[in-house]
């Protein structure tokens, strides 16, 4: 690989203006595609063939309930007045009217209807339903604007809106993003040196990411996917796409400095670092690719678009980043180093190489303290793991129209009444079946309602909506669901069926724990087949992959006490307190484990080249770990900061899972992979490589460029 890639790179060099032109001209093929075939994202989670969506297709079958998105616009009266006086009804009436001629709206009801009234026994709430032509998704920002101003037109009413109609597809590029990348920029900065190639380093990184996000978008018009997807992508295809030019681009200066003309060191570059950011990133896709076992369409396509991206960025960063490099030749060294053609390579940086050589010194002198203080300080951030709660039912900003509208519900009708859950009967006699189980329904408990079934036109099906007591995203809620499926199990006449929000919740977070586990073993073990390939070694790869259970760990366990618990909750701009997204868990192994082990690969592929040429166990650490820890730590911070960028003015499910991601990167790359995986390496010692004679017929995976030094003649002469 280190040949093949080494030919690449050098090609690269040499047709620089062909290659910097095609990518081009993909990066503008693809944005024309996303501009005239995009199509709508999707908001919601389902999985088919689970009860509840199941359900939820039988019913948009029997009743005729699909159709266009919706919105409650609920209305409260003043304290000691009603609704339903004189004075409001007409008020009431005239909202409704403006209500239905809204752009995009089909009709509106009415709460003061006698044959359908949606009043409250206080007579003080009530709510109309408003429904748009558009599909969940398709809702203009136009439309929900007039909607939200037509809520503020009312006097002497408290009037709210919410419901899937209000709600607004997320989006990347926010202020918050953009210090993220500003960061990252300067963190290059200062690594490099230069500003012009931070600034290189980071248009090459987003050549990739928009080439990847804007062929997600351009899938969306052809099949529906989640509206996290693209955001998923873009943040990943940046964090890794800024990575990998950088250890390119340090090796590649490094090889000038020892004196390679700027050909053969960039050649050398590609063959060398390449072949580990190949490597790293085959990790990534291994991982992401991964989430296809759990068997959820939503999720393996989030998984998919992410591995695709990141199959960009590797291909951007072992040609683009090459034929860019190309042109700025020696400018990528200071300007006083630009004239020296040979320095040896242990002088190189020397200030950066002192406080290495200081943090490596002091964790392999105190090997089992750093060992035992990484492994307990990691346990104890991950005990509120123990506590976690996971929900699909994302509750909206504490301070909307759309949180305080459901306020207004749960004060005015209840609790439950924010997560109502649907039975559908289906059965020759369904509504005589349906009426005779409400009975058994209501012995439940923690329900505060119960409504009269409706039959279908022929009588085959009916549903009945039951109002739990408690609200949507509870442990009640959810073991009611759990409950109303056990008593309904035995019925006689009638097939049943127990959705709604919660319901599709807990069918998913079934799926996601049974899933887990085969996911874990699948995705750990072909990593582990491919370190073992890379270090030849069984320890290795062993610690790497224990230091990230650790990671896992710690990183959830901050992410509930912030997100759940509410510590530092200011530090994040959160809006409430509340269970995690049930994805978050699986999409964090599934990230963070390709993340980590890239630091894995860049740091200890060091070591191991080290001692391949001869250094003992204790050198051989410490040489790799100053050649490699300075990059790594510039690429940790840099990741660090895209993810961090998505926190404060993130929307939904993508607030918690940056935020598990950048948190996770600072445990990994900080406590894992510099000071855990050396202490324990240190411990080894020379056990630390070793393979079995059985495993030794494996193929060997040349990430450090051994064989370049030997056929360093052979490949420069073949590439002249």
């Amino acid at each position: 690989m280190a040949r093949l890639l080494y030919r690449l790179g050098f090609g690269a060099h040499r047709r620089r203006l062909v290659v910097v032109l095609l990518w081009l001209l993909v990066l503008g093929g693809t944005a024309f595609g996303a501009v005239t075939l995009a199509g709508p994202t999707s908001g919601s989670f389902s999985i088919p063939g689970q009860e509840s969506t199941t359900a939820l297709d039988k019913i948009s079958d029997e009743f005729g309930t699909g159709g266009g998105a919706t919105a409650r616009v609920v209305v409260r009266a003043p304290d000691g007045r009603q609704v339903t006086s004189p004075e409001n009804a007409a008020k009431l009436a005239g909202l409704v009217r403006e209500l239905s001629e809204l752009p995009g709206v089909t009709s509106a009801s009415n709460p003061l209807d006698p044959r359908a009234p949606t009043v409250n026994a206080g007579q003080d709430v009530a709510y109309s339903t408003v429904t748009y032509e558009a599909q969940v998704g398709d809702v203009t920002e136009e439309q929900r604007t007039a909607l939200f101003d037509a809520t503020r037109e009312v006097t002497g009413l408290t009037v709210e809106a919410t419901g899937e109609a209000t709600q607004a597809p997320p989006h990347v590029g926010g202020p918050a993003e953009v210090i993220g990348v500003v960061i990252a920029l300067l963190v290059l900065a200062v690594t490099y040196g230069s500003l012009v190639l931070a600034g290189m380093n980071l248009l090459t990184a987003a050549v990739g990411v928009g080439i990847g996000a804007l062929g997600v978008t351009i899938a969306t018009g052809f099949m529906d996917l989640q509206s996290t997807t693209p955001i998923l992508a873009a943040m990943l295809g940046l964090a890794v796409g800024i990575d990998y030019a950088l250890f390119i681009i340090n090796r590649y200066r490094h090889e000038l400095r020892r004196g390679r003309d700027v050909g053969d060191a960039i050649g050398t570059a590609v063959g060398t670092a390449g072949s580990a950011v190949v490597t790293a990133g085959l990790t990534v896709v291994i991982a992401l690719a991964g989430l296809a076992v759990v068997g959820i369409p939503f999720l393996t396509q989030m998984g998919v678009a992410a591995a695709l991206t990141i199959v960009v960025a590797v291909l951007v960063a072992v040609t683009l980043v090459p034929a860019v490099l190309g042109y700025l030749g020696r400018r990528v060294l200071p300007r006083k180093e630009r004239d020296v053609r040979a320095v040896d390579a242990s002088d190189a940086e020397p200030h950066e190489r002192g406080f290495f050589r200081g943090w490596i010194g002091a964790v392999t002198r105190n090997r089992v303290a750093a060992l035992l203080l990484a492994v307990l300080g990691l346990g104890a951030i991950a005990v509120p793991v123990l506590s976690m709660e996971t929900t699909l039912v994302a509750a909206p900003p504490a301070e909307s129209s759309q949180a305080r509208a459901e306020r207004l519900l749960a004060d005015g009708f209840g609790e439950g009444f924010n997560g109502p859950l649907v039975v559908l009967f289906e059965g020759d006699d369904a509504a005589a079946t349906a009426s005779a189980s409400v009975a058994t329904i209501q012995g439940a408990g923690d329900i505060a309602l119960v409504t009269p079934p409706t039959p279908n036109a022929d009588g085959t099906a009916a549903m009945l909506t039951v109002i739990p007591e408690s609200g949507p995203a509870t442990q009640a809620t959810e073991q009611l669901v759990t409950d109303l499926r056990e008593r309904l199990a035995g019925v006689d006449g009638a097939t049943t069926y127990v959705t709604g929000a919660t319901a599709v919740s807990v069918d998913v977070a079934v799926a996601l724990d049974e899933a887990m586990p085969v996911y874990l073993a699948l995705v750990v073990g072909l990593a582990l087949v491919l370190l073992v390939l890379v270090f030849r070694s069984i320890l290795v790869p062993l610690v790497g992959v224990l230091g990230f259970l650790l990671t896992i760990g710690a990183s959830l366990g901050a992410t509930v006490a912030v997100f759940q618990w509410g510590w530092l909750a200011d530090a994040v701009n959160l809006d409430g307190t509340g269970p995690l997204l049930s994805l978050t868990p699986i999409l964090m192994v599934g990230i963070l484990f390709g993340l980590a082990m890239d630091y894995q690969i860049f740091l200890v592929s060091r070591m191991h080249e080290a001692h391949h040429h001869g250094k003992p166990p204790l050198a051989a650490i410490d040489t790799g770990f100053r050649q490699a820890a300075p990059v790594v730590v510039a690429a940790a911070l840099i990741m660090f900061s895209v993810f961090a960028g998505f926190v404060p003015a993130g929307e939904g499910p993508m607030k918690s899972i940056a935020f598990a991601l950048a948190i996770g990167i600072l445990f990994d790359a900080f406590v894992v992979r510099m000071v855990l995986v050396p202490a324990a390496l240190a411990l080894l010692g020379e056990k630390a490589w070793w393979l079995p004679k059985w495993l030794r017929r494996l193929p060997t995976l040349d990430v450090e460029g051994a064989a370049l030094e030997a056929d360093r003649e052979e490949l420069v002469g073949a590439t002249r």
